[in-house]
Parts: C-alpha cells; sequence; structure tokens
C-alpha cells in the first residue's frame, strides 16, 4: 500500500512538473499600443489578446496615450520583461526607429501593427490603405462627380494618412486635371482629434465661403468632426467619407450624414496579426509567415515583408453586411433611421 501511494505522489509531482514546463514554455507577445482614442483599437486589442491566449502564449500591452516620448518608455520597459515578439502601433513612424532598433538588439522580433514603420527586419501587417483611400474617393465622387471638395487629412506623423490620400488622389487626379473637381481645403490633423478636424472644417467653410460640395475625411473620428461643422451650417447632408467602421459612423451613413465608412475589421486584422507573432515567436522565418508579400511603398521605398488585408465599404446599401457580422447591432446602426432609408434598417 505505501509503494502504491509514493508510486501515485511521484506520477503527481511528475504530472505538476510537466504543467509547469508547458506553461514555462508558453511564449510571450507584447503590444505597444499609441493610443486608445479611436473605438476600433479595443476591438484591436480583444482578437489579438484572444489568439495569443488561444496558442497557449501570453499577452502584455502599453499604452502610449497618443505620446511619442511614452511609447519609447514603454518600449524599453517591454525590453525588460522579455517578450518574444512586439506588435507596435506606431504614434510617430520615425520617431519609433530607435525603440525597434532597441528591440532588434534585444533579439525580440517586431510587427508593425496597421501603421508602417520601416524597418527591412519588422513584418508589417494592415489593410490595404492606399486601397482604403481609393474606396472613399470612388465613393465621394459617386455622389458628387463634380464640385469643390476638401480633404481632412490625419496626423502628418503617421504614413497611413500618406497612403490614403495616395489612394484618393489615384481616384480623382481626372477629376482635378480637368477642373470638374477642385481641391479648395487641404489640411492634416494633429492626432487624427475630431476637435482639430473639426476646427479645420470650421477653417474650410469660413475661407471658402461655405462652397464646399463634398468632403474626404481620413477616418471616421475626423468625419465626426466634420459633419459637425457642417451642421452648424446647415450642409449636414453633403458626401463625406470616412474609414474605420466606427459605431457611430456606420450609423451617420444610414442617416446621410456620411456617405461612406470603409470597415477595416479590426477583428480579422487583430486575429492575422496576433496568429503571426505566434508564428514568429515559435520560430518560423518572417518570410514564411502565411500571406506574406513584399511590400515597399513607404516613403523611404524600404523593402518590407507584409499581409495586407482587403477592406469592406459601407454605404446605405450594405449596412446590412457589417449587422450580420455582428461588428454593429440593428438598434446601433438604424438608431433614427426611417424604415427602407438603408439596407438593413
Amino acid at each position: 500500500m505505501k509503494k502504491t501511494v509514493l508510486a501515485l505522489m511521484a506520477g503527481a509531482m511528475m504530472l505538476g512538473a510537466s504543467s509547469a514546463a508547458s506553461l514555462a514554455a508558453g511564449k510571450t507577445i507584447a503590444v505597444s499600443w499609441k493610443t486608445f482614442q479611436e473605438e476600433r483599437w479595443k476591438t484591436d486589442e480583444a482578437a489579438i489578446k484572444a489568439a495569443v491566449e488561444a496558442a497557449g502564449n501570453t499577452y502584455i500591452s502599453t499604452d502610449a496615450q497618443g505620446s511619442a516620448q511614452k511609447q519609447a518608455a514603454d518600449i524599453e520597459g517591454l525590453i525588460a520583461q522579455k517578450p518574444d515578439v512586439v506588435l507596435v502601433v506606431a504614434f510617430d513612424s520615425d520617431a519609433i526607429l530607435p525603440s525597434i532598433k532597441a528591440l532588434s538588439d534585444a533579439g525580440i522580433k517586431s510587427i508593425a501593427y496597421d501603421v508602417q514603420f520601416e524597418d527591412p527586419n519588422a513584418l508589417y501587417i494592415t489593410f490595404d490603405n492606399v486601397g482604403v483611400g481609393r474606396i472613399i474617393a470612388q465613393e465621394v465622387q459617386k455622389a458628387k462627380p463634380e464640385g469643390n471638395y476638401a480633404f481632412i487629412k490625419g496626423d502628418k506623423g503617421d504614413p497611413n494618412a500618406t497612403f490614403l490620400f495616395q489612394g484618393m488622389m489615384e481616384v480623382l487626379k481626372e477629376g482635378l486635371d480637368s477642373g470638374k473637381i477642385k481641391n479648395v481645403c487641404e489640411t492634416f490633423t494633429d492626432g487624427w482629434k475630431p476637435d482639430n478636424a473639426q476646427k479645420n472644417m470650421e477653417q474650410c467653410l469660413t475661407s471658402t465661403g461655405n462652397k464646399v460640395d463634398a468632403v474626404l475625411s481620413e477616418n471616421d473620428g475626423m468625419a465626426s468632426g466634420v459633419v459637425a461643422a457642417l451642421t452648424a451650417q446647415g450642409m449636414a447632408g453633403i458626401p463625406v467619407g470616412g474609414q474605420d467602421g466606427d459605431l457611430a459612423a456606420i450609423n451617420r451613413v444610414a442617416l446621410g450624414t456620411q456617405t461612406v465608412s470603409v470597415w477595416k475589421n479590426a477583428k480579422d486584422l487583430g486575429k492575422v496579426a496576433a496568429e503571426a507573432a505566434n508564428a514568429l515567436a515559435d520560430g518560423t522565418a518572417i518570410d514564411k509567415i502565411s500571406g506574406v508579400a513584399k511590400f515597399s511603398g513607404g516613403k523611404k521605398g524600404v523593402e518590407m515583408n507584409s499581409i495586407l488585408l482587403a477592406p469592406t465599404p459601407i454605404t446605405k446599401a450594405n449596412i446590412n453586411v457589417a449587422i450580420d457580422a455582428g461588428h454593429i447591432t440593428k438598434d446601433q446602426a438604424c438608431a433614427g433611421v426611417a424604415a427602407g432609408m438603408a439596407t438593413g434598417c
């Protein structure tokens, strides 16, 4: 009997040791977030965390709260925790580069998540932001083929602001060259902040005597500021484009105060990025990650391994797509909308 008890105890000890070894073998995936100002980032985070933990790995994160200096300090702190991979949503794509080098020097792999920083050793994962810009322009031009266009761009330090504008110009070049479309206002918006976008739009309306026929905003948060400025002048309803698929923006699309919100499904992006991070942590070579292709479209032309996902435009004609996907409820999308005014409402 004594031998049986000892054997059982030994087995339990071995099982415990095995479990501890299994836990010890788990990798650590970190994310350095630039901010949670836009509602979408919480969705990204939930998707990343779920996929990281599903693989038996540990998720840790920091929030730079819209500060390049804090983000540098955050990454320094993460390095001390020795994660295997760090996903970085850069607040400033140039200012972040010394921190990316520090990660590399510490033997930690990095992923540029949604915002590009140009480092050939990093993996860049995002939606096709040039393509997003094209879609915004296509939908706004469809609604207003000619007239005075205003461009409310994102933060000057964020390469996505340039990528989005590049896509817009690809679509609108012919109209601009012919004079059918006039660029009457074009301005960057500090921190992508809605309040700053509203001020930029107010200044545009003042300088043009309210002679603005359409507005291309580079995200939905700023579009909310644009619509507020237009509403104050009795101009709500002119075509306004945006992107991110913010819940309030989809409701504005249904109401008719925003023409399009290009939905970048953050759940998909987060899952893809987390799976790539898990693979890198397990030793998979960066160019062997599923879906990787070469990308050199940044301002410095640095060639990077990248994964670019395709976005979905949400207009009055297909709001049901976002509802059916569980991104937004019908009540949220259709609040204040008369029956039949938008598909799905």
